[in-house]
């Protein structure tokens, strides 16, 4: 690993703090011998502090960061926090380090060092309550708040937004409620205080098909969409246009992965078409690092990797093409 962050742009890691030191990987090890290296450890509370040695998951991270309690606030009649299955500070995270990474990078450029990025899932979950966070500082009121939740169909559900005077009109006259416009109670700023009571008289939606409603919303400006599966929105027409899977392949076979969430008019955004197994690359980026065909075969053998030649104690590669091997060393490892 050594020999391999020599040659490293980054280096991700999300051990908990202090297990990177005991293996000697640590950013203080490594940025030694390669002051350029930009060294990203994502850990659930930081890398120091008095949480830092906390074991961390996302869902005990949602708990922790407020976020959870958060939600249930806006849930009426509720008192239980709900379940966790999607996990949000996983992917939150991870998405901070990326731009924390290119910051680092893009500094590099001017100082021609790198530096150590400290990624917090803690700190990630709270910028998704920057409302509440203003809340638990002042003891005034809160303000009232749109509570945007299903509205009925004849067929299911949708979610309709109206926030603002002009949707707010546009909503009425897809409703032929006109008389909505005139009535002091969803008058601004009132209207806020009384969305439950707005809500309650669309009857309009009961007595209409999904795509009925839809149609009439959107003719009128009215933000609004149905509830759908996964599987039901990854087919939507609109993520085709944009290419947004490529088919990646492995061993296995073929599957569509998500692509980045952006396009760029100079560069091109996507996965790679091929998913390499574990330690596929190893001996060509172990070669690329100066490592000679004994030091590789005693490396394997010390490892007590099958015959496919894969390197198990240290996984690294590439997942795309795009992607020069040995300008990356990954030592990332479950918490």
């Amino acid at each position: 690993m050594h020999r391999l962050a020599e040659r490293a742009d980054v280096v991700v890691e999300n051990f908990r703090p202090g297990v990177m030191q005991r293996l000697g990987l640590d950013y203080a090890a490594l940025g030694k011998t390669n002051q350029r290296l930009v060294y990203c450890a994502i850990s659930g509370y930081g890398q120091t502090g008095p949480s830092a040695n906390l074991p961390a998951y996302a869902p005990v991270i949602h708990a922790a960061s407020g976020y959870d309690l958060a939600h249930l606030s806006y849930q009426p009649d509720r008192s239980r926090p709900d379940n966790c299955g999607v996990y949000i500070a996983d992917v939150l995270s991870g998405t901070y380090a990326f731009g924390a990474i290119l910051a680092a990078l893009n500094q590099r450029e001017t100082t021609g060092l790198g530096q150590l990025v400290d990624v917090s899932m803690l700190e990630s979950m709270l910028t998704l309550t920057l409302r509440e966070m203003q809340l638990a500082q002042f003891n005034v009121p809160p303000p009232g708040r749109h509570l945007f939740g299903p509205v009925a169909t004849a067929e299911g559900f949708i979610s309709v937004a109206a926030a603002s005077e002009r949707t707010f009109q546009g909503l009425a006259a897809a409703a032929g409620r006109l008389d909505w416009l005139t009535d002091p109670r969803f008058a601004y700023p009132d209207r806020r205080a009384n969305w439950d009571k707005l809500m309650d008289e669309l009857e309009w939606a009961k007595r209409r098909g999904t795509a009925e409603c839809l149609g009439a919303l959107d003719a009128n400006g009215v933000p609004a969409a149905a509830y759908r599966t996964v599987r039901e929105a990854m087919n939507d027409p609109q993520l085709a246009h944009r290419s947004a899977f490529s088919e990646v392949r492995d061993a296995g076979g073929a599957f569509r992965a998500l692509n980045p969430p952006f396009r760029m008019s100079r560069s091109a955004a996507c996965a790679g078409t091929h998913a390499p197994a574990l330690g596929e690359h190893t001996r060509s980026v172990l070669r690329t690092a100066g490592f000679s065909g004994a030091e590789i075969d005693a490396l394997i053998n010390a490892a007590g990797t099958a015959t496919d030649g894969s390197l198990q104690a240290v996984q690294v590669g590439c997942s795309g093409s795009s992607m020069m091997p040995h300008r990356s060393a990954n030592a990332k490892r479950a918490q």
